[in-house]
């Protein structure tokens, strides 16, 4: 047997304070990291994603995911007064009865009632595998939807660091979630767009840039980390996209006047690549995209990346090695320390041309 790709290769050291508790006040005041795989050395360009532009090309097409995240973590308390937190990961078929994560399982039984808010209520139904739950959604007037988009909280990332009742959950609202969301679905932000603006967005058009949009619901498994000591070893968890047809056209158009597809995050990169057909073009359709890449991948659509800084020992840090090299980024990560960029989902972004 080969012996693979070692996760212990995509390690390593991050200060602490180096990990964005909340975003810049404005989204594209994030600092910005270029690569240019083509330049000798190891040579870095820094900026603000502001000027974003000024490293693209007419004719170039950014790809989007315009996935939306849904507030999905609902903070409850038994009948005791015991704290459970629930993530809602996936509404079974015709019934508000969905499959969670639970910050604890101590004491509930089948039938117990979680109160969420007045008139809104979660009752337990039992354990299935995978260490999650299943529970039914009671609510009021407003109806389950309603329900989880008034109490519900936005799902950060546990090494964002919140409290019940931090003044900071009306910011994560808007803050943590896309310019351009529009399909809701995800647990968990597509991060490399939240930098984003709609007046960057103009601005980019004017400069001849496209921009096309996918779908990828991010679900609990694309955060973490990986357990295998070969990446190989590893899977993802299945997420459901949507490729349209328009994008496929866009990406038709972008070869034929020679430009750069420009994928922003990763999400955005495994559609493309799993809908990838040679000469660079995808096909539209949707499906459940379980994607992993490894540096053995031959990346066929892609052609630059912008994307954040990420944990490692994850799928995400070992997919930015296999587009520009494993060393080359864990070097560009220890200079970003060294300059004291801010990492991971409210942190600054870097692109790789």
């Amino acid at each position: 047997m080969s012996p693979g790709t070692l996760i212990q290769d995509f390690d390593y050291r991050l200060p602490g304070d180096l990990v964005a508790q909340q975003p810049c006040a404005r989204r594209d005041e994030a600092r910005l990291m270029v690569l240019d795989r083509a330049a000798p050395g190891r040579e870095i360009t820094e900026a603000t994603v502001a000027g974003l532009g000024h490293f693209l090309k007419p004719g170039d097409l950014l790809v989007l995911n315009d996935s939306r995240v849904i507030p999905a973590r609902l903070r409850s308390r038994k009948r005791t007064g015991g704290r459970v937190d629930l993530l809602l990961l996936e509404r079974e078929p015709g019934e508000p009865i969905w499959r969670c994560l639970a910050s604890t399982g101590k004491g509930l039984r089948p039938g117990t009632r979680l109160l969420i808010a007045p008139g809104f209520e979660a009752e337990f139904l039992g354990e299935i595998p995978a260490g999650r739950v299943r529970v039914r959604l009671h609510a009021g007037p407003d109806g389950v939807e309603g329900a989880i988009r008034r109490h519900g909280v936005m799902p950060l990332p546990p090494y964002i660091r919140r409290e019940p009742g931090d003044p900071r959950d009306a910011l994560d609202r808007e803050r943590y979630q896309t310019v351009y969301a529009r399909e809701e679905g995800s647990i968990a932000a597509p991060t490399a767009g939240l930098h984003f603006t709609e007046t960057m967005l103009e601005d980019l058009a004017r400069r001849g840039i496209g921009v096309a949009r996918l779908t990828l619901h991010v679900g609990p498994g694309t955060f973490q980390p990986v357990r295998t000591e070969r990446v190989e070893d590893h899977r993802l968890q299945p997420e459901a996209c949507r490729l349209p047809g328009a994008a496929a056209e866009a990406v038709a158009a972008c070869r034929t006047r020679g430009g750069r597809v420009v994928a922003v995050g990763t999400t955005v990169t495994r559609v493309l690549e799993w809908c990838g057909r040679d000469g660079g073009l995808v096909r539209p359709g949707e499906g459940w995209c379980d994607l992993l890449i490894t540096p053995a991948h031959r990346f066929r659509v892609v052609d630059a990346l912008l994307t954040n800084f990420h944990l490692p020992r994850t799928s995400l840090l070992v997919l930015v090695a296999a587009f520009a090299g494993r060393e080359r980024i864990l070097a560009a990560y220890e200079e970003a320390v060294a300059r004291g960029f801010r990492f991971y989902s409210y942190g600054d972004a870097m692109l790789i041309l």
